[in-house]
């Protein structure tokens, strides 16, 4: 049996965790991809390691610098590695309506939520399709599909995601190489459980399902993803969002 190495970016928020997780429950070998200015990789560690993760990778990296980016896949493929899966998971949000918005908020949303699909995923595929397999994830976001104001930048960022997604496909599909785009709803990471009742209630409210995504949820569809058997599935946005928007 082959053992699979992924990289996750984003690794150490809400959703970042549940595909860790769920990666290693499917045998592979997962590396964790961190801001060092912005995350704590070793309490993450202790916490994955009292949940009974023991064995993640850890790698560095700002990905909306392509420079630290590639330093970041570096220290991965060094430490665990050729990447056989990455997911694109990295992102932010500075939200405001669009009147009111600074540059400086679109430039940060646009690099770390697209740039860094690209210089993360150009150094990675190339490897990929040279040894004929691998597995390329990028997570949208529902906003991306249907748009939402006051989020035109993050908006931009998660819609480009999935045009770089079909187009991407298209070159990898004689390569061995699938790409797909998973376009969450509101999940209930601990960032948004932590929204004040009366909103968290008022966006339960308006999503058909009435109950909010389950991180696990998202790890379990990144997981069948790199799996052998969505080997015929390349290009798709995945929607799921508890029928919150249909297309």
């Amino acid at each position: 049996m082959t053992i699979r190495t992924a990289l996750v970016t984003g690794a150490m928020g809400g959703l970042g965790t549940a595909i860790c997780q769920a990666f290693a429950k499917d045998g592979y070998k997962v590396v964790a991809a961190y801001h060092p200015e912005l995350d704590k990789p070793q309490e993450w560690l202790a916490e994955m390691q009292a949940a009974g993760f023991k064995d993640f990778f850890i790698a560095a990296g700002d990905v909306s610098d392509f420079e630290s980016a590639k330093a970041m896949v570096a220290e991965a493929e060094s430490k665990a590695g050729e990447i056989d899966i990455l997911v694109n998971n990295a992102g932010i949000t500075r939200d405001r309506f669009f009147a009111k918005l600074d540059r400086s908020q679109w430039d940060a949303v646009l690099s770390t939520n697209l740039n860094s699909v690209f210089n993360v995923t150009q150094p990675v595929s190339t490897k990929m399709a040279a040894r004929g397999w691998g597995r390329i994830i990028n997570i949208s976001s529902v906003n991306g599909v249907r748009g939402q104001a006051g989020q035109t930048n993050y908006s931009a960022a998660k819609a480009g995601i999935l045009g770089f997604t079909k187009a991407l496909a298209q070159e990898l599909v004689t390569k061995g190489v699938t790409v797909n785009a998973i376009a969450p709803g509101y999940i209930a990471t601990k960032m948004v459980m932590a929204i004040r009742d009366d909103i968290r209630n008022g966006i339960v409210d308006g999503i058909p399902m009435k109950r909010f995504g389950k991180p696990e949820e998202i790890g379990a569809l990144c997981s069948y993803l790199s799996s052998e058997l969505a080997g015929y599935m390349t290009g798709a946005t995945l929607n799921i969002n508890g029928g919150l928007h249909m297309c």
